[in-house]
This record gives structure tokens, C-alpha cells and sequence, in this order.
């Protein structure tokens, strides 16, 4: 791996919450402690009045690999 280029949060949640950034900081927070510099990266935090299956937060990443 090379490096995180890109993180997407979908937070499910009710119209009116407003914290979805600091959701997606956990996630962002990991990738840059397990990859260092590396794990540094653009992100996108959205809401969503459902996710699959019921999920409180869904995440995807893209990694450029060497």
C-alpha cells in the first residue's frame, strides 16, 4: 500500500444531527495512525436516512498500491 487517497463516511442518521465530520474523524484517525503519513487523505462525510442492513456508519477507501 502505498497510500490512502480517498475516504467516504455515510452516517445514518436523522434529519436533523449535524456531527457527521466528527463521525468520520474515527475513521480517518485510524488509517493515519496504522499508516502514518501515508494514511493521509481526502474525505467526504455524508448523511443518509438508511444504510444496508441497518448500519449506524458505512465506510469506503481508496488506497493507491506500489
Amino acid at each position: 500500500m502505498k497510500r490512502c487517497v480517498k475516504v467516504g463516511v455515510f452516517v445514518n442518521a436523522v434529519p436533523d444531527f449535524t456531527q457527521h465530520p466528527e463521525i468520520a474523524n474515527g475513521a480517518s484517525d485510524l488509517f493515519q495512525e496504522v499508516f502514518g503519513d501515508a494514511g493521509k487523505h481526502s474525505r467526504a462525510a455524508v448523511g443518509a436516512g438508511s444504510l444496508p442492513r441497518g448500519v449506524a456508519t458505512e465506510v469506503e477507501a481508496v488506497f493507491e498500491i506500489a
